[in-house]
């Protein structure tokens, strides 16, 4: 499992395939290129059964870090708009306690 702040080491998309061919021409197992290519194990055997699935490895397909906007990219409409989500979330705070 991750951990809090673990940086992972990300591959060139001609390393993978150099390894993938490798593999795949019968060279190499998952344990001997991992231990020639110093890349952990599990990472080549899940390169091997994307390439299996005809996933693409060359391509990162973990999703973006989307979410919230950084404070510095904030323009005044998103200042507008964040100051009228909290208005109505305050006066529906203030609705239910008024019905208790």
């Amino acid at each position: 499992m991750a951990s809090k702040g673990q940086k992972f080491k990300s591959y060139s998309s001609e390393f993978k395939e150099m390894i993938l061919k490798e593999y795949f021409d019968g060279i190499g197992t998952p344990r001997t290129l991992s231990l020639k290519y110093d890349v952990p194990f599990k990472t080549i055997d899940n390169w091997i059964t994307k390439t299996k699935h005809n996933i693409d490895v060359k391509v990162d397909h973990r999703p973006g870090r989307s979410g919230r906007v950084k404070e510095k990219n904030l323009t005044l409409e998103d200042y507008k708009e964040r100051y009228e989500i909290l208005k109505k979330y305050q006066a529906f705070l203030q609705a239910r306690r008024e019905k208790k």
